[in-house]
């Protein structure tokens, strides 16, 4: 059996972007386009620990949407443009700018979340001080 001391430290833009495990960089991460698996299928890790919230999304919208959008009301103001051509070339450039990115962004981040330990905060009281230094 492996122990988590014979895993490589990967970097999360390898595996994340990629959908992998962020532990041994083999199993695949999602169950459909954005559904995270409960375990990787190869070593095991249990992905309870992943929360990336609505952090994809933000990035997707800011870098993403921001621009496509821009660029429609540019359009608009310096054309004119009638609805049909922002249904064929603005409404396409957001979902092409939009929707891809999602997964790798979320992957990034769950894989980010692993390598760098992240968890949520705690409040460290004068016992739990104590406790450290004598172990």
């Amino acid at each position: 059996m492996t122990t988590t001391q014979d895993w490589p430290k990967l970097p999360p833009v390898q595996t994340g972007i990629r959908g992998r495990c962020p532990r041994c960089g083999e199993g695949r991460m999602f169950d459909g386009f954005l559904t995270l698996k409960p375990k990787c299928d190869h070593c095991g890790l249990d992905y309870s620990f992943a929360d990336p919230a609505d952090g994809p999304a933000f990035f997707v919208i800011c870098f993403g949407c921001v621009p496509a959008v821009a660029f429609g009301i540019w359009l608009e103001i310096a054309f004119q443009a009638p609805y049909w051509v922002h249904l064929i070339t603005t409404l396409p450039l957001i979902l092409l700018t939009c929707i891809p990115l999602l997964r790798p962004l979320k992957g990034w981040l769950v894989a980010s979340q692993y390598f760098y330990k992240a968890q949520e905060g705690r409040l460290v009281t004068p016992d739990m001080n104590a406790q450290e230094s004598q172990s």
